[in-house]
């Protein structure tokens, strides 16, 4: 089953630093939110005029890997508060049906799989969850790495809004099966979304090259359970590593942008990911607002 297509944002880091928003290792997007909050806002009001339908709040990098454990203590649930009263905001000035999605984040490191606890998992994400939660239209757990630590978020939810899970892809090994960076398969993610009854799944921050064959594994399972599942893509524009380079370890430094992938070009894999059967689709780090607004013109060109 394939719904209306919706259009997801993009990322929220470059589009801070190309507006000259405070940015910087390692607290990252949560820099702004610190120094000058103003320019999140303006980041969430640029994805709306954009013709996204669901924005994401800024809280991506509210968490000790990035923001420092002290400050983390003192201020993560100020923070996360504001992250998801500035997307509301946002979207109330905007006067659209705009939707937020408050990220709820990788807890011990963007694509560490191997740092999650999931004794410690509940002390990090409660103050995400109680400072979003009087903004938050639904909870998206991003670019999340395993199957454990999205079971352990959607465990601490309640159950008042929809739940969106999406899995960050290996992609710098890719293999003929696709895989989660913990190794699982993609199969065990989608078996896990049936079992959680989840929502919407999701496939996040990895190249687009490997998403088609994801979301065309995740289509294929969730029609064959007959699910009204939404699924959903949105890549990011990170340049490839060669076979003898290794990928920058996280706060330790920006990964260069692709060139090649230009509004038009991500409006191409768009359309490859909604053939193989996404219904939800946006952009993560790297893809701007311009990227965001060539799919939204396309898909109103073809949608009722």
């Amino acid at each position: 089953m394939t719904h209306p297509l919706l259009v997801l944002d993009g990322g929220m880091s470059r589009e801070l630093l190309r507006l000259g928003a405070p940015f910087a290792q390692p607290e990252w997007s949560a820099l702004a939110l610190l120094e000058a909050p103003a320019f999140v806002q303006d980041v969430h009001a640029a994805f709306i005029a954009a013709g996204a339908d669901v924005i994401t709040s800024d809280s991506y990098a509210l968490v000790p890997f990035h923001i420092g454990e002290d400050r983390f203590r003192a201020r993560a649930q100020e923070l996360a508060a504001l992250a998801g009263k500035l997307a509301r905001q946002a979207v109330q000035e905007s006067g659209k049906a705009v939707r937020v999605a408050a990220s709820l984040p990788p807890l011990f490191g963007s694509y560490r799989p191997d740092l999650f606890d999931a004794a410690r998992a509940p002390e990090i994400a409660r103050p995400l969850i109680d400072g979003q939660a009087p903004y938050a239209d639904l909870w998206l757990a991003e670019t999340q790495s395993s199957i454990a630590e999205v079971r352990t978020l959607h465990a601490l939810t309640a159950r008042d809004r929809p739940f969106w899970a999406s899995f960050t892809l290996e992609d710098e090994r890719p293999t003929a099966m696709p895989q989660l960076r913990s190794s699982e398969p993609v199969a065990l993610a989608v078996a896990l979304a049936l079992e959680l009854h989840l929502d919407a799944l999701l496939f996040n921050c990895s190249h687009p090259e490997v998403m088609t064959a994801a979301i065309a594994t995740a289509r294929a399972a969730l029609d064959a359970a007959r699910s009204p599942m939404r699924l959903g893509v949105y890549a990011n524009a990170f340049a490839a590593h060669g076979a003898d380079e290794e990928a920058l370890p996280a706060n330790d430094g920006l990964d260069d942008i692709r060139a090649d992938l230009t509004p038009a070009a991500y409006g191409d894999w768009a359309k490859r990911w909604r053939d193989a059967g996404a219904d939800i689709i946006g952009g993560c780090c790297g893809v701007g607002a311009a990227h965001i607004a060539a799919i939204a013109q396309w898909r109103d060109a073809v949608q009722p």
